[in-house]
């Protein structure tokens, strides 16, 4: 029965995407095919054999030392603000990013990350049959997050048609960045994390190639990723104040998100007898049902998914952390992965301030595309969960 809702539940995100397409007689079927089967076969060798327990394993416990390392320096510096036992979210969770965002610049400052990036770009571009520069795109914006990567190819954004424009938008959306995996990983199983960052890479050129068709001739597929000259210790400054600024984001918009969300659950509560969270659960229940989450527990993962749609993914794992005594195992780790990308009303504003600051025509293309931006990238994050229903 779970094998039969799951190829509904595929059936039906292939449908959503195809009705949204800009050209149905440009879709290529192939490279969908292919991608669909290397996303299952890539979930199988991740969560079902030994293979896939020992990289994740030693993914979380490279991410483990890592948070140790930068608890060093959360130590020094805000040492003794929390009570003995305590864990504030802040400290424990975000403040690693500033650590990983260092890494990040380094890798990138001695031309490792370029290095991968470009490479595994042109691996993926011959199997899913777009153009390099997407490919690489794809990679880069799991790696460096969804706004830095629209730098790394800031000399071809002028160049580029609204068609490829929406494909790396929508790439950047259905991804997550490398310096708040560690944060994930405090909240949710690192062996979901890992596996919707890389399913979600083929999943958002799924996606795109339904709704957003094209062709890519040799002479349009130039790949020349330019990077600013600078020194290592600018790198480092520069890459300590990005990661700062990432916390401090983020941690307001938890602190308000969090607060409103209890407010307006409580107003709903005296009104109707109802929480908002539970009914918006029952809005989106239906898509939970074909991720393949129970009639039974639908209704509260519906809650959680709408919560990460309309506030973010960080809100929706705290949510999932509160009501995941309601929840089977194989729902929490259905649910998991559909929360790991950035697709929400707020990565709109996001990708289009990021490119309307390198290219501001071609931000206001992207703007005006936004919720189609949201659209696809929802429809990632629910294929994904919807693969991983086949294997749990």
């Amino acid at each position: 029965m779970n094998y039969l809702i799951s190829i509904v539940g595929l059936i039906v995100v292939l449908a959503l995407a195809w009705v949204a397409s800009n050209n149905r007689k440009e879709i290529k079927i192939r490279p969908i095919i292919q991608m669909l089967i290397i996303q299952v076969i890539l979930t199988f060798l991740l969560l079902n054999t030994k293979f896939g327990l020992i990289l994740i394993k030693g993914i979380a416990a490279g991410f483990e030392k890592l948070l140790e390392f930068a608890n060093e320096g959360i130590n020094f510096v805000f040492g003794g603000l929390a009570n003995e036992g305590q864990a504030p979210f802040f400290l424990t969770a975000l403040l690693p990013i500033v650590f990983i965002s260092v890494l990040i610049g380094i890798l990138q400052h001695i031309k490792v990350l370029p290095f991968i990036m470009k490479w595994i770009g042109w691996v993926i571009s011959k199997v899913n049959g777009m153009g390099k520069l997407e490919s690489y795109n794809g990679v880069a914006s799991a790696i460096v997050g969804q706004s830095e990567v629209f730098i790394t190819v800031k000399k071809q954004l002028g160049l580029l048609s609204p068609q490829r424009l929406y494909t790396l938008s929508a790439s950047a959306m259905s991804t997550v960045s490398m310096s708040i995996v560690g944060a994930y990983m405090t909240m949710i199983e690192p062996r979901y994390v890992v596996t919707a960052i890389v399913i979600n890479l083929f999943g958002g050129f799924i996606i795109a190639s339904i709704i957003n068709p094209y062709t890519v001739t040799e002479e349009e597929d130039l790949l020349v990723v330019q990077s600013e000259k600078q020194s290592f210790f600018e790198m480092l400054g520069e890459y300590i104040l990005d990661g700062f600024k990432v916390v401090i984001i983020v941690a307001a918009m938890l602190l308000g998100f969090v607060a409103l969300m209890a407010g307006v659950n409580t107003l709903f509560d005296m009104i109707f007898g109802v929480s908002f969270q539970q009914i918006i659960g029952y809005v989106f229940a239906p898509f939970a049902i074909l991720m393949g989450i129970p009639v039974s527990e639908s209704v509260t993962a519906g809650g959680i998914m709408a919560t990460k749609l309309v506030t973010n993914e960080f809100v929706a794992m705290l949510s999932l952390n509160d009501l995941a005594s309601n929840l089977s195992e194989r729902s929490i780790g259905i649910i998991s992965v559909f929360l790991v990308s950035f697709a929400n009303f707020s990565s709109i504003g996001i990708i289009s301030g990021a490119v309307k600051g390198l290219h501001e025509k071609q931000g206001n293309v992207v703007a005006r595309m936004g919720l189609k931006l949201l659209y696809g990238a929802t429809l990632v994050s629910v294929l994904s969960a919807v693969i991983v229903s086949f294997i749990l």
